[in-house]
């Protein structure tokens, strides 16, 4: 039986590029940041605090557990490594085990093969040690080990998230090229909007946007909407403990929000699916929602953020007909939004030159493999900006 009070290195991976808004999240958390990296923060926690960084991380994708670190040049060095330690009393024969890995060493050619060999050392220890072997393959429903291998520098770790972090639960209704969940709470980080003041989101799409946006400005654990995570099936998991960890997280809720949230779209079906997830994520009567063209959104007086994610020709649409489309949003943000920052999140730099303001800022984000940036203007009553 593993003791979920021992404290050992834990890894939080994010995509590339978030790892400064994850680290400032975990710090806030009261967590130590011993090392950053360009797709994860690395810090030091027990099995039970895994549960704790589990339910409150907003930009991290996977909360793994080092077991054991080591040197193997070969697949057969590693092998032999793995196999050392002391599976039995972490799986049973009646356990199913999924092995993911990262892989990037010369004796490998397929990550593939790697988990093999992880798998293979873990159940010919538990069929010496215990007699039978438990099953394996690939769903996350069991005990997930993970294996970091670079060179050969080996980690292997427990994996006490299972499916990514990224999916909440609520997004039953995805419609078209949605943003990842994770991805729009880190955007919102990124802006510097902490829940107070409007927050509104023209073309919406599936909502992630404001329903992050909402759950940030509830103080809303992102974790408490699922049901399932990896450590739950781990020996030594104490329900009781993550049923008081939950309680605490609703406790700490607030009941309103200090400013409006907007969403609106074009498209009904679009607003109906925001509005689905919204219900599932327990913030629906915290948005407005609204069918309508994004220059009809209502911008309330005082000042806030408007966020817009327009399509930018990759997955959707054809890129010359969206020239129009960010000339219209730049016209949009200097006649409608003064006081308010506006922000768009585009993957096409061509595209965002037709929106015709000076950014005050440009950050790196990646969509998947999609190299993106988050433009950041300054709308002042009165000082609109030349076109490029």
């Amino acid at each position: 039986m593993l003791d979920f009070e021992r404290k050992s290195v834990v890894m939080v991976t994010c995509p590339k590029g978030f790892s400064p808004y994850l680290a400032e999240e975990i710090s806030k958390m009261g967590f130590k940041v011993r090392n950053e990296f360009y797709a994860g923060v690395e810090t030091k926690a027990s099995l039970n605090e895994c549960m704790r960084l589990n339910l409150w991380t907003r930009c991290g994708h996977r909360v793994l557990y080092q077991l054991k670190k080591f040197k193997a040049a070969t697949p057969d060095q590693m092998y032999d490594e793995v196999r050392e330690m002391e599976w039995e009393r972490i799986l049973s024969p009646d356990d199913y085990l999924t092995i993911t890995s990262s892989v990037i060493t010369e004796t490998i050619n397929d990550t593939r093969f790697a988990n093999v060999k992880v798998k293979d050392a873990i159940v010919d220890k538990i069929r010496e040690k215990l007699g039978r072997r438990p099953s394996s393959g690939p769903d996350m429903t069991g005990i997930i080990v993970f294996l970091h291998w670079r060179d050969d520098d080996c980690t292997i770790y427990l994996d006490t998230s299972g499916v990514p972090l990224s999916k909440r639960g609520y997004r039953k209704l995805p419609h078209k090229a949605p943003l990842q969940e994770t991805l729009a709470a880190t955007l919102i980080k990124a802006s510097g909007w902490n829940g107070r003041g409007n927050f509104i989101s023209p073309m919406c799409g599936s909502g992630t946007l404001a329903i992050e946006a909402a759950l940030i400005a509830l103080s809303g654990a992102p974790g408490l909407i699922r049901d399932t995570y990896a450590f739950m099936n781990l020996p030594g998991y104490n329900e009781a403990y993550w049923d008081n960890l939950c309680i605490e997280a609703e406790d700490r809720e607030r009941n309103s929000i200090d400013g409006k949230i907007i969403a609106t779209d074009l498209d009904p079906e679009a607003v109906d699916a925001a509005r689905k997830n919204a219900r599932a994520a327990g913030v629906e009567h915290h948005i407005e929602f609204e069918v309508c063209d994004f220059r009809d959104t209502e911008i309330p007086e005082g000042k806030g953020v408007i966020f817009f994610n327009p399509e930018y020709g990759e997955r959707l649409g054809n890129s010359t007909l969206l020239e129009k489309i960010y000339t219209a949003i730049g016209d949009f943000l200097k006649n409608k939004c003064q006081g308010y920052k506006g922000y768009v999140f585009t993957g096409n730099s061509n595209l965002a030159k037709f929106i015709g303001l000076k950014t005050s800022r440009r950050l790196l984000f990646y969509n998947a493999k999609i190299e993106c940036r988050l433009l950041e203007y300054e709308i002042f009553a009165g000082s609109a900006k030349r076109r490029y």
